[in-house]
Order: C-alpha cells, then sequence, then structure tokens
C-alpha cells in the first residue's frame, strides 16, 4: 500500500505498534545507548559512542562496573525466584533489552512468572517487544511512564492485567536512581511505590557511586552532565537510606560484585566498581 499524502519519514524516527513515530535523536546522546554500547551491545549511534569514549578516558573501569551492574540484575532476580518464591517482578529503568531480560530469569525457574517493565526512553519503547516474549504460562507487559510519575506506573491498566499488588511484588530499580537528581526526593519515590506492594515484596536497588574511585567517577559525572545526562553520584550513607524501613538481606549493601558472587566468576577490583547494591524485605 502506498504512504499517499505524507511526506517522507525523518530517518531518526521509528513507530511502534499502535503508537506514532517515536524521534530518537541520534544526534544527541542517550543514557540507554550509552549504555548499551559500553556493555557491547549494537543499538547506539555515534553521538552516544562519542559520549561513552569520553566517559571511559575520564574513568576506564567504566565498562567493566556496567557490565558487573547488569550481571548483579542477573544473581538478584535469581535468587529471589529461587530462594524466596517470587514469581512477580516490577522493572522501573528496564534499559534496553539484553538477553537475559528480567522475565527470562524469572521464567527459567518458575515459568508462570510475571515481569512489568516500565521505561520512559524513546528508544527502549521502539525495542518494547523483545520484552514481551513471555512463557505461555507467564505474562509481561511494558509501560512508558517515568519512574517520578508513581500513580501513572501503579494505576497504568497493563501493569494492573499482569500483576497482583495485593501478592509479594520485587521492585527492581537497577542503574536509574542516579538520573533522578536530588530535587526530586529519590528516597521518597522509592517509598511511594514500595507503600502500593504488599507485605512480602522486595526491593532491588542500586546506587551510582564515588566511593572507590572518587577522581575518575568524578570525571564520569562530569562528562554525562555535560551531555545533558543529569546524573548525580551518591555515597554508601545515601545508598542505605533508600532501603530505610526495610529488612536487609545478607550481605546488605556492598559495591555490587560483592553481593553474593557467583563463586566461579571472574574477580574483580573494588575500585574498578561504582555501584552499590542491595535487596531488602518489606515486612
Amino acid at each position: 500500500m502506498s504512504d499517499t499524502g505524507r511526506g517522507p519519514r525523518n530517518p531518526q524516527e521509528q513507530e511502534t505498534e499502535g503508537r506514532p513515530a517515536v524521534d530518537l535523536k541520534m544526534d544527541v546522546p542517550h543514557s540507554a545507548r550509552v549504555y548499551d554500547y559500553l556493555i557491547g551491545g549494537k543499538t547506539n549511534f555515534e553521538a552516544d559512542r562519542v559520549a561513552a569514549h569520553a566517559s571511559v578516558r575520564a574513568w576506564p573501569a567504566l565498562p567493566i562496573s556496567m557490565r558487573t551492574t547488569r550481571t548483579f540484575m542477573q544473581r538478584v532476580v535469581r535468587h529471589l525466584a529461587e530462594e524466596h518464591g517470587v514469581r512477580q517482578f516490577l522493572d522501573i529503568g528496564t534499559g534496553l533489552p539484553t538477553s537475559p531480560n528480567v522475565h527470562e530469569i524469572a521464567q527459567a525457574i518458575a515459568p508462570q512468572a510475571r515481569v512489568a517493565y516500565v521505561d520512559n526512553d524513546p528508544i527502549v519503547l521502539t525495542h518494547a517487544r523483545a520484552l514481551m516474549s513471555s512463557t505461555p504460562q507467564g505474562r509481561t507487559c511494558y509501560v512508558d511512564a517515568d519512574l517520578r510519575d508513581v500513580d501513572s506506573i501503579i494505576k497504568a491498566p497493563q501493569l494492573r492485567e499482569v500483576l497482583d499488588l495485593s501478592q509479594p511484588v520485587a521492585l527492581s530499580l537497577i542503574a536509574i536512581v542516579h538520573f533522578v537528581l536530588d530535587g526530586d526526593d529519590p528516597q521518597g519515590i522509592v517509598r511511594r511505590f514500595m507503600d502500593e506492594l504488599a507485605p512480602g515484596s522486595f526491593l532491588a536497588l542500586t546506587v551510582f557511586t564515588g566511593d572507590s574511585d572518587p577522581v575518575g567517577v568524578g570525571g564520569v559525572g562530569r562528562e554525562y552532565n555535560a551531555r545533558g545526562i543529569p546524573l548525580q553520584i551518591r555515597d554508601k550513607a545515601q545508598a542505605l537510606a533508600f532501603f530505610d524501613g526495610y529488612e536487609l538481606l545478607d550481605p546488605g549493601v556492598t559495591l555490587v560484585h560483592q553481593w553474593r558472587p557467583d563463586p566461579d566468576a571472574d574477580p574483580v577490583r573494588d575500585q574498578d566498581i561504582a555501584m552499590y547494591g542491595g535487596v531488602a524485605v518489606k515486612r
């Protein structure tokens, strides 16, 4: 069928099913695409690669820290599904689909597991279909919303169709809260989400930190902010504040490579990690 009556589509725009074209702004670096490039992905553009290289020049360990944070997420999901029987996950700040995703890990353990993904990045929206490949026994959905808009996420019809909030849910906030500045009260946002979840729910969260290498990580922060990607670096006390009122699982809040590491994993130096991580339960 011809596309009469329309001018040529901007090559920076992609259509998603049932939605208008999304402007990917390929000439502007985007946090999801920079992250994708740093962990070896292919969904990125020249502006993202330039930003990534500048950040790596500031702190050469950045790709190690990024990849280690990704494997932290995988261990957390596996632990919660295997050891705590979690069958519902709310993953906010999903990022680009990079296998294995949360539903792939959880459903490999429990095919009936259900996962709601949330992100507001246009590049993630264009790839959301990859997040919908659930097992027949389970369910997944994608919600296009901002972490700061708690009500729009919790009340989203597609989320309510997939998750039963009267039962425990694991809230996953991996590599996202450093993009929420203190003026937006990130700890308060997390509390509002947890208040909506049933007792027995879990909070899994990471915090970008300069404690291991203040100079190098500070350089990363400057590069991101200079390119229009607001990013906040926090210390361990600020990381612990996200878990106030909840019961931390062992080993508490640690650098992500120290949280229940796989025994056969390659060793990682503390000074190469810029992310604290922890998991807590709501009683």
